[in-house]
């Protein structure tokens, strides 16, 4: 609820301190005393948008701060977390504009954007009026307030199109990704064909390399190698050695063993020579291949390495992108029958969204007439017993809140076509549409929201203008009401009274606002009964309205 209210330096308030209190607290003065500007004032703090010329002439700069009281679990708090806002029991919102028109606003003493101030400002404050276009005559918001009457929970329905959305993405998708496969399925099957005859492996292309660089290599050292071992072998080295040690031993029975050294030696060059031809032998065997696997070694390797330039990766990923193409031709395969099991699952989240909605018809429906039935019990004490109001539900288009489409029309007299609340009532009619459907929505409205009415009352006087105050009065039991009126019967239920008046300084003029005592809300009152000059038969009238 609004506690405080401090202006300073906008249009032609200088300075300006009000605390307002809870229950009915009315605003009134003579036109132009700058009962507009309050509102004007509390709509720019709250980041509202409004006149663009707002700093009073002469001043650099006009500032407002609004103080709220914030209950726990006040819907504001939620708006605070998500902006990264301290919060409290108490909400303090400060703005300023510049005189060359830069606005700055504070929430808390941290600085804030006005789109922040305004999202808040749903959570604190309703305006109504005959030019209302905040509340109870924008169309669009109809259906929530029919919803708020009914008490209807749509978590249900928002889930299931969430689901519903949720299936025909995935079919949609499901579809696009097929029709996407269709377009190149000779490709896929040419390509997996290929790819699955080859057969290829990781790491295969360096192996076969190295394989065919051997045989080739092989080609070239291996009839050295076998001289080699001709060299070594008995025709060669290892005969002579056999000789000469043969014929040392013979001779070292009579040497005396002047040639154990020599034989000695010998035998060890013996054992070495023995060891090399084994493995020059050995050498020989291993490079002996078969020339038809160096050729296929060859034709390997080129087909993996042309198959891997025409898919334009390297030789060893190509086992990879064979499973790749695989898998997106098996998807294609089974698209068909996927597409069958999507298309069913859209179908069943379409039957869970229709029976969601439907009960959510049934709700609005139900609640329409039970609305219609109260507004013609609140018209008729307003003088207004021949209107006819009616909540309309048909279809609409279909969304996470359900098919229906709201709309509030009026006929204002008996075989009067029916037609939208603001265009067919008169600004007096309208004024008390809009104060019966409030009384009618006052059970289910936030009694943490401030409701201002900006002049409802005009056009209206007498037994009705009472009429009036007195639903005012009992919207405002257990919250907060504030109301600019010219009516004196509506000023006379008020709660707290303030005044507002323009005063002449310094060839300046400027409107201030008191609050008023007992006997000057007989004095205020007895001047909207009399106008100009106050006569006593108009100040007992105002006592008659003050003792109700």
């Amino acid at each position: 609820m609004l506690r405080a209210l401090e202006i300073r330096d906008m249009l032609i308030i200088d300075r300006l301190d009000l605390s307002f209190q809870p229950g009915l607290n009315v605003l009134t003065g003579e036109t132009g005393a700058g009962k507009s500007i309050l509102l004007d004032s509390l709509g720019f703090v709250l980041g509202w948008r409004g006149r663009a010329e707002l700093v009073r002439a002469g001043a650099k700069q006009g500032e407002v701060i609004a103080v709220f009281e914030l209950a726990p679990g006040h819907a504001a708090r939620a708006v605070l977390e998500e902006a990264g806002l301290p919060a409290g029991d108490e909400l303090i919102l400060r703005r300023v504009n510049t005189a060359d028109g830069r606005k700055t606003g504070w929430i808390n003493d941290r600085r804030a954007s006005g789109e922040v101030l305004r999202r808040l400002s749903e959570t604190l404050v309703e305006l109504h009026g005959q030019h209302d276009d905040r509340g109870l005559l924008n169309p669009s918001g109809h259906r929530v307030i029919l919803d708020a009457y009914a008490g209807v929970n749509t978590s249900g329905t928002r889930a299931a199109w969430a689901g519903r959305r949720e299936a025909r993405k995935a079919l949609a998708a499901a579809e696009a990704a097929l029709e996407a496969v269709r377009a190149e399925e000779d490709f896929l099957r040419h390509a997996v064909k290929e790819l699955t005859d080859l057969a290829p492996e990781a790491g295969e292309e360096e192996t076969l390399d190295t394989e065919r660089r051997m045989m080739q290599a092989a080609e070239r050292i291996r009839e050295d190698i076998s001289r080699a071992a001709d060299a070594l072998g008995y025709e060669g080295a290892e005969g002579a050695m056999s000789n000469a040690l043969r014929w040392l031993e013979g001779a070292s029975d009579k040497a005396e063993g002047r040639l154990d050294g020599a034989i000695a030696a010998l035998t060890r060059a013996m054992a070495e020579l023995d060891e090399a031809s084994r493995e020059v032998e050995g050498s020989i065997s291993s490079l002996e291949f078969d020339p038809y696997r160096l050729e296929n070694t060859e034709e390997r390797l080129f087909a993996l390495r042309g198959l891997a330039r025409k898919h334009g990766v390297a030789p060893d990923e190509l086992a990879e992108l064979s499973q790749t193409l695989s898998a997106r031709l098996d998807a294609l395969d089974r698209g068909a029958e996927d597409i069958a099991d999507l298309s069913r699952a859209v179908a069943d989240a379409d039957k869970a969204y229709d029976a969601a909605a439907d009960i959510l018809t049934e709700q609005r429906k139900s609640a329409a007439h039970r609305l219609d039935a109260a507004m013609a019990a609140e018209l008729a004490p307003l003088k207004m017993e021949r209107a006819v109001f009616r909540t309309e539900v048909v279809d609409g288009e279909p969304g996470p809140e359900g098919i229906d489409a709201v709309a509030f029309t009026v006929a204002t007299n008996p075989g009067a076509p029916a037609g939208p609340l603001n265009k067919i009532a008169s600004g007096g009619e309208l004024s008390r549409f809009l104060l019966a459907l409030k009384v009618c929505l006052s059970e289910e409205r936030d009694q943490a929201v401030t409701m201002i009415f900006d002049e409802i009352d005009r056009g209206v006087g007498g037994a009705t203008a009472n009429a009036v105050g007195r639903r005012l009065k009992a919207l405002a039991d257990g919250g907060q009401v504030l109301v600019v009126t010219h009516s004196p019967q509506v000023a006379a239920l008020g709660a707290h009274h303030w005044r507002v008046s323009k005063r002449v300084e310094d060839g300046a003029t400027l409107s201030t606002v008191s609050s008023l005592a007992e006997n000057e809300r007989e004095e205020e009152l007895a001047r909207m009964l009399a106008g100009d000059t106050v006569t006593p038969e108009a100040r007992a009238a105002a006592r008659a309205l003050m003792a109700g």
